[in-house]
This record gives structure tokens, C-alpha cells and sequence, in this order.
């Protein structure tokens, strides 16, 4: 699935800064520069996520958010703004923004709020990394709650603790013989592994 962004920011260098850093994640990005074109914008294309200015001339980033939220509830909002302050971040919430990102933006920290307000609604660039990350978790979580360490789990299923460390931490995804092997090994049934009753 594409993740489609707005950004709305009235300085022209903004919108095209993160344009770039977004699309070289995956993302499909879309820029305006003039916030009075926000809802009508959000009503013609699907989006995911708005990062929005706080500060701009022809209306303020709380009159914009308020006005998403009155035809979007739902969807994903960051606020961006050069001048933090309490009232900001209280009225942000208040419209309920997701999270909040402090200019100039930092580009790893604001691409990790992007991923992290995105992953609160379910959507990734990468559904089958989120996937081997949730079995690992699920994997672990398990094995502690049982007591054994990597080597015990290792002995049950006959695999190498090397591979179930890396099947734990996502680094290496595991074949269905070996995840039944796990699952056996912990007492679980497969679907259990993939977060199913």
C-alpha cells in the first residue's frame, strides 16, 4: 500500500525539504503552501498523514488542524512550528494532533515521529519487517515468560541459539518449519506466533 502525506507549510524551501526526505522513504508526498487549501485538498486524493505548520499568515496551524478534524477524524496529524511553546502544545493536543516536531527539524527524530504516528493507525512502508518484528516479540516474550534462555530453547527445538537470537531481533525471518519448531517448543499454537488467539 503507498502512504500518501500532505505537508502544509507556507515557506516553499520547507514543503520541498520534506518532500524530499519523505519520498526517500517510500512515501508519496504532497505539498501546499497555502493552508486556506488544506480541506479541500484532504477531500480530493486519500492521506494518511498531514505535517502541518503551526505558524503561517494566512491562518494559523490550530485553525487548520480544527478544520481537518471536523472532516477527518481520524487521520494522522504532526505539527511542526519554530516557536514551541505551552499554548501551541496544548492547543495541538486539544485538536488532536499525534505528535509535535520542533524546527529545523531534525531529520532522523522527524522521520521516526512519521513512522511512529503512521504505525498508531497500523500502516508501514513495511509490513513484513513489522511482521517478523511482532513474531520476534511474541517469540521472547514467551521464552521469558517460561524461564528458558536462548540455549534451552535452542536444546527443545533443535535450531542454533545464533538463528533464534536473530529470529528474536528481526534480523533473519524464520522458515514455517522453524517457527512450528518454536511455537511447539513453547507450547503455542502457529497462529499465536503471528499475535492470533
Amino acid at each position: 500500500m503507498q502512504i500518501r502525506i500532505l505537508v502544509v507549510d507556507d515557506e516553499r524551501d520547507n514543503c520541498d525539504y520534506l518532500k524530499l526526505l519523505l519520498s526517500k522513504e517510500g512515501y508519496e508526498v504532497d505539498t501546499l503552501t497555502d493552508p486556506t487549501h488544506t480541506v479541500e485538498e484532504l477531500r480530493k486524493a486519500d492521506y494518511h498523514l498531514v505535517v502541518l505548520d503551526m505558524m503561517m499568515p494566512q491562518m494559523s496551524g490550530t485553525e487548520v488542524l480544527e478544520q481537518i478534524r471536523k472532516v477527518d477524524s481520524d487521520i494522522s496529524v504532526i505539527v511542526s512550528t519554530a516557536y514551541p511553546n505551552v499554548d501551541t502544545a496544548v492547543a495541538s493536543l486539544k485538536a488532536q494532533a499525534s505528535d509535535y516536531v520542533k524546527k529545523p527539524i531534525e531529520p532522523q527524530a522527524f522521520l521516526q515521529t512519521v513512522r511512529s504516528a503512521l504505525s498508531k493507525k497500523g500502516l508501514s512502508t513495511d509490513p513484513e519487517a513489522d511482521l517478523h518484528r511482532a513474531i520476534g516479540r511474541t517469540i521472547r516474550e514467551q521464552r521469558k515468560t517460561q524461564d528458558l534462555t536462548l540455549k534451552q530453547l535452542a536444546r527443545r527445538t533443535g535450531l542454533s541459539v545464533s538463528l533464534l537470537s536473530q529470529i528474536e531481533r528481526a534480523e533473519s525471518s524464520a522458515s514455517i518449519s522453524s517457527l512450528y519448531k518454536i511455537a511447539t517448543a513453547l507450547k503455542l499454537r502457529m497462529s499465536e506466533l503471528f499475535g492470533g488467539e
